[in-house]
């Protein structure tokens, strides 16, 4: 089995991997970024066709290269991809692809092995930026599994002629949700919004003030140990012209979670029931940490106990675009923060080897995949 020596390993080439990378370039130590995806652009690039960049809230610029805004009706997975891509070609980063790594271990030797299914990496330190979009969020109802229609999260969303002539039941109170039920009211024969909690919706700018304490509400649970809500469900939702537009059609009517399904469709703890051929579960991600499993960085709250981007509970791994860091500003800022505290980490007698620069390749007996 060949295994590559390398100082770290990046797990992810979105915009907080792309930003760990970057500021790895310059820094003295060896690395690599093993991505899963077929081409650059993170998960931006499965993006449902219809999402346009007028109506995505706004990327922010990767370290070292603006983004120039496209036009407003390009579609967000063709020019947020297309930058990525050259952002890679300018800083000439090592991106593998498509590398899917299966799981992350402890070495013998006081390193990591991070397996994959294009052979093992053995790593000083790790800076995880796998994001949530492989891991879309099912909430489960009684007789779910009863409904005769069609179930689908909006990570499978194909825009709206799909559902012309149905009628819908978009579940989830965040953008997605709303972006998707503006669509799809266009062409269905009836759509039905449906909210655990009553969406709030805000008029005011959108500032550095208040997105301090958003943050602030995200970092409060991963510093717990408890499993971060996502960003995007401690924002508001900005009330936008089109919003406006779309509540005096009647479109914008939100009603409160049901209590169950049922074959044709859903029903309320009144006994209201709606007809239903879809139900569009918009319901958000969990961070796709699985493949760290081995390492056993769960708390007893569930989740992993941070420190700004590093696992207190072992220094060598940060994890950026998690919790607080899980926003295209947020990333760009956690990837040079893990690896300012990487360079002085690994920098400090007792770390392990010196760098491994270029990544030596040795024989070794190390046995790849989950086990």
């Amino acid at each position: 089995m060949i295994v590559r020596d390398v100082d770290v390993v990046v797990i992810g080439a979105g915009q907080a991997g792309l930003s760990a990378a970057y500021h790895l370039r310059g820094s003295g130590l060896s690395s690599v970024v093993l991505d899963a995806n077929p081409g650059p652009g993170g998960a931006w690039q499965h993006r449902w066709p219809s999402l346009r960049m007028a109506t995505v809230h706004g990327i922010f610029d990767l370290p070292g290269m603006r983004f120039d805004p496209p036009a407003p009706d390009e579609r967000a997975a063709d020019a947020v991809p297309a930058y990525f891509a050259a952002f890679e070609r300018r800083f000439s980063l090592d991106v593998r692809r498509p590398v899917k790594v299966s799981a992350v271990r402890p070495g013998d030797d006081g390193r990591l092995l991070v397996e994959s299914d294009h052979g093992v990496w053995r790593t000083r330190a790790l800076v995880n930026a796998t994001g949530t979009w492989t891991r879309p969020f099912w909430p489960v109802y009684p007789g779910q599994e009863t409904f005769g229609g069609r179930q689908l999260h909006t990570a499978d969303y194909p825009g709206p002629d799909a559902f012309a002539g149905q009628r819908v039941v978009i579940v989830g109170g965040g953008t997605s949700a709303v972006q998707t039920l503006l669509e799809v009211a266009e062409v269905a024969a009836d759509t039905t919004w449906v909210t655990r909690r009553p969406p709030v919706f805000r008029e005011g700018p959108f500032d550095q003030e208040y997105g301090r304490a958003v943050i602030a509400k995200v970092e409060a649970r991963v510093k717990e140990g408890l499993p971060p809500r996502s960003v995007v469900s401690v924002t508001d939702l900005p009330w936008t012209p089109q919003y406006a537009a779309a509540a005096e059609r009647g479109v914008l009517v939100r009603r409160p979670m049901f209590e169950r399904i049922e074959p044709d469709g859903v029903v309320w703890a009144d006994g209201t029931r709606q007809a239903a051929d879809v139900i569009l579960w918009a319901t958000g991600w969990r961070a796709a940490l699985d493949h760290l499993a081995p390492l056993r960085l769960r708390g007893e709250g569930g989740g992993v106990v941070m420190d700004g981007t590093r696992v207190v509970a072992d220094p060598r791994i940060h994890l950026v675009g998690y919790g607080p860091s899980a926003s295209t500003v947020g990333a760009n800022r956690a990837g040079r923060a893990a690896v300012r505290e990487l360079r002085v980490l690994l920098a400090a007698p007792g770390s392990g080897d010196a760098g491994v620069a270029g990544g030596a390749v040795q024989e070794l007996g190390v046995a790849a995949g989950p086990g």
